[in-house]
């Protein structure tokens, strides 16, 4: 982000320190991206088309060449900015894409299940909820909220502040995200959805103080009076389309002065509280696998999908069958200040309110209301046929892993998360007989604006161990020293990407500089290698939280899977997505092959202990 976007006016001050006590994100030096580059290949590529490749890429890095000129340009633009690459990479990899927010951007948080099964225990739940949500907000705008650290290292917490009152808002080429919360006199509401209807609640009385759990509660008993119909158009199925049609529907409904209040509401509010209607039971056994994609996307447009605006950065579910989760957009932030938010709500929900309920009557909540043409009718119903489709091609597959924990892993000096990553590649391996480009995300917030950059999970030592693992002819010693030295290669690398020298986001500001000076696309990323390399069949992501949570989301690529991990001590949480269009890959396949790998390096690692399971 551009310095001139942190103003004291609207940050805490606690958080404008926290933004100057961080380091710059450094540029890392082009030979050793480069060299990066090559040896993240070889896992991959055959010998003649590395050899191609590896010309390539020392022509391009010659001294006084090409990759040496826009090295120059990105460690200008290092000094002249706050992060020289995160604006570019919001854009790219957020911003400009076109696909559906819905399975293909936002990721959803599926929280274990409350000790409700009606809609009364849900307005009481989603209550406390909200109350939980303002004074993790208080927190952050009287600077109470502590900076975060890692390894000793203070955490960028710019984000914190961003997550409130904002939401992306559809472009003909790009989008864009508003922050309405900036100024001293913020908005003071929220949005509440309920059988596709749309409320405005203020949540802050005249005096500033927000309001009780009681008066919440009341307000929420108000707006379901007003909500039992179902038969209103879903107007929040129109964000789940393909960002362009959206972008024009979006034209055509803000022509309209009703239409155009109601969606400024929405999307200037705090946050959104999405109120879902009852779900079809389910078994136990599949019951996590079903909220998660209730979470992600509704369940379709004759279930909960109408009742989401997917361009909002934060929206809280709360079913009628104790059910809740979180769905977030991520070109504000990813999941890191997500989990700090989550757990501090759950912390809240576990204490009593000391405070009374005053007598002072409420103003009525508002109800939004939409004028829908010929046209916008249209629209909704083109938006319901697409979100449905695409629905119906997400396969999801959940489990919770119980042999072991991330405990395990450290008893034996080993990192818990490049473990399940060399069992990520090893499961991969025995599905499809190959492995593939496969990321790892690793945050950036050791500096100043950082995001994320990949942590390449297939290595030369991956390669070497997967290969070996079932064949009988290879000593348990010998596959034990091969597993060792395949999760330290991913320790390093991810160690390398925390310290700002992961070699992805790099290779993108190598490319976007080349862009914004005028020059062609250079040939290293023109060539079938780099395309190879970044056809992510694999997207993967550590979620760790102080609680049994599952985090989901969509596939990178139509034949790759998403794989999501939660690592608690004695078990692991996982979450993994394919698309049914691909004939090529099973969610549910690859769930009961990793479940499988793991009790296998458990047995390799401590066979006498697995035994006894």
């Amino acid at each position: 982000m551009i310095l001139k976007k942190i103003s004291p006016v609207w940050t805490s001050r606690a958080i404008f320190r926290s933004y100057y006590s961080v380091s710059p994100q450094p540029v890392p030096p082009l030979a050793q991206t480069l060299e990066g580059y090559l040896r993240a290949l070889e896992p991959l590529l055959p010998p003649d088309e590395l050899a191609h490749t590896r010309k390539m890429v020392e022509q391009f890095g010659k001294e006084g060449g090409l990759g040496s000129r826009l090295q120059e340009g990105l460690e200008n633009r290092a000094r002249h900015s706050a992060n020289w690459i995160s604006d570019w990479w919001v854009h790219w990899a957020y911003l400009e894409s076109r696909q559906p927010l819905p399975v293909h951007s936002n990721p959803a948080i599926s929280l274990p299940r409350r000790d409700f099964s009606d809609w009364r225990g849900q307005l009481v739940f989603a209550s406390k909820l909200i109350a939980g949500v303002l004074d993790f907000k208080a927190k952050i705008d009287t600077g109470r909220l502590p900076v975060e650290y890692m390894r000793g290292h203070p955490l960028c917490m710019e984000l914190f502040p961003l997550l409130f009152s904002s939401c992306r808002i559809p472009g003909p080429n790009h989008d864009h995200v508003v922050h309405y919360g900036r100024s001293r006199r913020g908005p003071s509401h929220i949005t509440v959805v309920r059988n596709y209807q749309f409320f405005q609640l203020d949540v802050y009385n005249s005096d500033g103080t927000p309001l009780t759990e009681g008066q919440i509660h009341g307000q929420l008993l108000r707006i379901r009076s007003q909500s039992w119909k179902t038969d209103k158009e879903p107007m929040g199925i129109l964000t789940s389309e393909h960002r362009h049609t959206w972008g024009q529907a979006y034209n055509r409904l803000l022509r309209d002065k009703i239409n155009k209040e109601s969606v400024r509401l929405i999307e200037k509010g705090l946050f959104t509280l999405c109120l879902d209607s009852p779900v079809m039971r389910i078994s136990d056994e599949k019951y996590s696998s079903r909220m998660a994609a209730q979470i992600l996307h509704g369940g379709g447009t004759y279930s909960n999908s109408g009742n989401r605006w997917f361009d909002k950065t934060l929206q809280f579910v709360v079913g009628e069958d104790g059910s809740w989760g979180l769905l977030y957009e991520q070109a504000t932030a990813e999941g890191p200040p997500i989990a700090t938010l989550l757990d501090h709500i759950l912390k809240f929900c576990k204490k009593t309110e000391k405070r009374r309920t005053p007598l002072v009557p409420l103003p009525m909540p508002k109800k939004l209301y939409f004028y829908i043409d010929p046209e916008i009718k249209w629209d909704i119903e083109m938006a319901k046929q697409s979100l449905d489709i695409l629905i119906n091609d997400l396969d999801i597959s959940c489990f919770n892993f119980q042999r072991f924990g991330k405990e395990f892993a450290k008893r034996l000096n080993l990192s818990p998360n490049s473990l399940i990553q060399v069992a990520l590649q090893l499961a991969y391996q025995r599905v499809h007989g190959e492995l593939c480009a496969a990321c790892d995300i690793a945050s950036l917030r050791m500096f100043r604006g950082g995001r994320t950059d990949y942590i390449r999970s297939p290595t030369n030592n991956s390669l070497k161990f997967v290969s070996v693992f079932d064949d009988p002819n290879v000593s348990r010693e010998a596959k034990v020293e091969l597993l060792r030295e395949a999760v330290e290669a991913h320790t390093q690398l991810t160690e390398q990407a925390l310290q700002g020298q992961g070699i992805d986001r790099h290779l993108l500001g190598l490319k976007l500089q080349a862009i914004a000076e005028g020059l062609s696309v250079p040939r290293i990323f023109m060539d079938t290698a780099y395309g190879l390399a970044t056809h992510w069949k694999l997207r993967t992501g550590q979620v760790p939280s102080n609680t049994d949570s599952v985090m989901c989301f969509g596939p990178l690529v139509p034949d790759g899977y998403a794989v999501c991990y939660n690592p608690q001590s004695d078990h692991v949480h996982f979450s993994i997505t394919a698309f049914n269009c691909c004939e090529e890959t099973n969610a549910e396949t690859l769930a009961v092959t990793l479940e499988n790998t793991l009790c296998d390096l458990q047995e390799l690692l401590e066979p006498t202990v697995s035994t006894l399971h």
